[in-house]
């Protein structure tokens, strides 16, 4: 089976550029392009592919306002394709807002060293995204049956003589008890589908939030300024992009800076931040939730409550592993609401973290198990 794809782009070199890229993938098939924002939502709905690329800036009608009709008018996974610019930044954080998935560097360079290694990448998330929407048909397609299926059940039970009601209950809502631990931190990892996530999840924490958070996104260094003074604009706790020397407060949240590694240093008391350059090829991840997540492990010991929510990989197991020997309490965000299940599942499937979440759930529960007002 092979996936749909819609390239936009006003630019006819890199619409063919892209593709070639993926039509290099038997899995993957352009079936065809857009060169403007209206001309994309009006081949988005008549073709239905399965995954959109999509270029910011273009002619009569921009990548950001497209993404919003489209997702309007014919909801599809789209990837956008952006600057590593401020207003780039900026510009692909709304496109993310507005309903797209992911993004990826417009220049290829920037992507991977070699054209070939960045269509590798290219092809591998686009890939991602179409399975993800083909799951998620196929979730919903079961859950009309299932519903069908027990609201007959529901139906005879009923008409059945001194039967009684029996309720659902989601298994993901935050109804456990706290376990009661004492917590000095709240560490946070996630990839693909995370600016959307995280925004989500940290909105709805309360000022006087309790713990420092240390936060580990996936992205290149010319976003998290524009992403951390985003976040620090719509939540009531203070977002910030981590510098070294920062001294870890409660209700403070910090970004790791992208293309760098963020370590804590000191006591669980007195802990505070070092930014690392890191100019080596070992390092797949610039920052690594793994290097963050051992570095909490050695000054806060199992005071700590790490979450790895949705992306691509499985970076954050080691760290959560080595975490979890200390004592500390690991969940992870659940398939349904991830945009790429790769993270979570990695940690869930070694045995690692106690318990899956929506995303949706998780501020509830955190508040519950640190035992909050």
């Amino acid at each position: 089976m092979s996936f749909k794809v819609l390239v936009v782009d006003d630019s006819s070199f890199f619409r063919r550029r892209v593709t070639d890229l993926l039509n290099k993938d038997v899995n993957l098939e352009v079936i065809g392009v857009a060169i403007n924002g209206i001309d994309a939502v009006e081949k988005a709905i008549a073709l239905k592919p399965d995954v959109i690329t999509m270029d910011i800036e273009m002619p009569l009608l921009n990548g950001i306002e497209a993404v919003k009709q489209i997702m309007a008018k014919a909801p599809t996974a789209i990837i956008m394709f952006s600057s590593l610019t401020h207003d780039g930044a900026k510009a692909t954080l709304e496109a993310l807002d507005a309903g797209a998935l992911d993004f990826l560097p417009k220049k290829f360079t920037e992507i991977a060293k070699t054209t070939e290694d960045a269509g590798s990448v290219l092809r591998q998330r686009v890939k991602q995204l179409a399975r993800k929407k083909m799951v998620r048909a196929e979730q919903v397609s079961s859950f009309r049956l299932r519903t069908v299926v027990e609201r007959k059940a529901q139906v005879s039970h009923a008409n059945t003589p001194d039967s009684a009601t029996t309720t659902a209950t989601d298994q993901n809502q935050p109804f456990r008890k706290s376990s009661g631990k004492k917590y000095k931190l709240l560490a946070i990892g996630t990839s693909t589908g995370g600016p959307v996530a995280l925004q989500k999840l940290l909105t709805q924490l309360p000022e006087d939030f309790s713990l420092p958070i240390i936060i580990v996104q996936h992205m290149p260094a010319a976003f998290t300024l524009a992403f951390a003074n985003r976040l620090n604009g719509i939540c009531k706790i203070k977002v910030s992009q981590a510098n070294s020397g920062d001294i870890l407060k409660p209700g403070h949240a910090y970004l790791a800076p992208g293309g760098k590694q963020m370590i804590i240093d000191g006591t669980e008391n007195a802990a505070k931040l070092r930014i690392l350059e890191d100019n080596s090829e070992r390092m797949a991840f610039k920052p690594s939730v793994d290097i963050s997540f051992a570095s909490a492990a050695k000054v806060f010991g199992g005071n700590v409550l790490g979450i790895i929510l949705t992306g691509m990989g499985a970076d954050g197991r080691e760290g959560s592993r080595l975490l979890k020997s200390k004592g500390a309490t690991i969940w992870a965000q659940d398939e349904e609401s991830c945009v790429v299940y790769g993270m979570p599942q990695a940690v869930k499937v070694a045995g690692i973290s106690e318990l899956s979440l929506t995303l949706e759930s998780f501020p509830a529960a955190i508040l519950k198990e640190i035992q909050h007002g």
